[in-house]
């Protein structure tokens, strides 16, 4: 049953992908020009910090799947395209495993095929604190994420209802690994509380993926006999309202949900994200093009934010938080309810001394 539901997910998380996508509130974000900005390819790095971690980029393959030996072949094929561009790798839940050992090798792929990469364990938040250590060991991960996905359990046929154990089950695995905690939404964002709550509880990164990418409500909507939680399309905050609504979180974030582009990369690095994860765009490319295809999209991306970073005069992705931004469209309207002042984002590059407000 698990194998199955994990091959459906994959097919209809490209079946979204393939269709044309609606608004994108990262296009409400724009980078104010400044001709004279620019600096030489040559001193820019992609290396980024965060939480006591260094990834060579700020770009990573995020959690998608694992299971069944359909999904044990992509995992496969990811682990070799991290391997050889290297970007940070994070796998699918591996709840599948902690149900059925014999499916453990569907997950370890991600670490034998990619030995000395970064690679992230996945578990969902009624996760034990041994069942948490097994998922570390098996991969050899250097970090876990938590995945949170009350939407996504809501709609499930089969779902899991009962979520109020899950606050104190994630204080329980961050304070019982020995590796860095951390908690990712599935699809419909974390807002400022929830990562307010995530810091009391030991979490060392919130991975914000909002909304704007892989729907997983309208997925397990599409696995009910009368499909009647359509209403629920378009829940939750996207990746580009979630960065706003976390400025000045007390840990570090990480942004996916609806990455297209290396200027969505740019964008969210902007708003303050230490890197940002892709997934449906990256099995998109896996899956009708192979791993060679996918090898040279992940390359060709972290070229192109090398590019961006030259021309906005920025030597690392972290000083990106410096470059002056314009918010527009429903994601100003957001701003403006959440008590966000967007002005001194446009002027960022002036220097404090020429800001006025504050950004809440």
């Amino acid at each position: 049953m698990t194998a199955q539901r994990k091959d459906d997910h994959v097919r209809l998380a490209v079946e979204q992908q393939r269709r044309p996508g609606g608004h994108n509130q990262f296009d409400d974000v724009r980078f104010v020009h400044h001709a004279l900005a620019g600096l030489d390819r040559a001193d820019v790095s992609l290396a980024t910090a965060f939480a006591g971690l260094s990834w060579p980029v700020p770009l990573y393959i995020n959690a998608m799947t694992g299971g069944s030996e359909m999904t044990g072949a992509i995992n496969r094929d990811l682990a070799i395209a991290a391997r050889e561009t290297g970007v940070p790798l994070a796998s699918g839940s591996m709840s599948a495993y902690f149900k059925d050992p014999g499916c453990a090798g569907t997950f370890s792929v991600l670490r034998t095929e990619n030995p000395a990469g970064f690679v992230l364990a996945n578990v969902n938040a009624t996760a034990s604190v041994d069942q948490a250590r097994r998922a570390v060991d098996l991969i050899r991960a250097d970090a876990l994420q938590i995945h949170v996905n009350t939407v996504q359990e809501t709609v499930m046929p089969e779902g899991d209802r009962s979520f109020s154990s899950w606050v104190p089950g994630i204080g329980k695995i961050a304070a019982g690994v020995e590796v860095p905690v951390i908690v990712k939404e599935v699809g419909f964002g974390l807002s400022r509380e929830t990562v307010l709550l995530l810091e009391s509880l030991g979490v060392r990164a919130a991975d914000l993926g909002g909304r704007g990418g892989t729907d997983f409500g309208r997925i397990e909507n599409g696995r009910r006999e009368h499909a009647d939680y359509g209403y629920l399309t378009g829940w939750g905050q996207s990746t580009a309202a979630c960065l706003l609504d976390t400025q000045d979180a007390p840990i570090p974030v990480l942004a996916s949900g609806g990455v297209r582009t290396p200027l969505d990369v740019a964008r969210a690095l902007a708003l303050g994200a230490s890197g940002a994860g892709v997934s449906g765009t990256f099995l998109r490319t896996l899956l009708d093009d192979g791993v060679t295809a996918l090898i040279a999209r992940i390359t060709t991306w972290l070229d192109q934010l090398a590019a961006l970073l030259t021309l906005l005069g920025a030597r690392t992705p972290a000083a990106l938080t410096h470059r002056d931004l314009l918010i527009h469209g429903e994601l100003r309207d957001f701003c403006v309810d959440r008590g966000i002042d967007t002005r001194p984002f446009a002027r960022r590059s002036a220097g404090p001394q020429h800001r006025t407000g504050h950004t809440r």
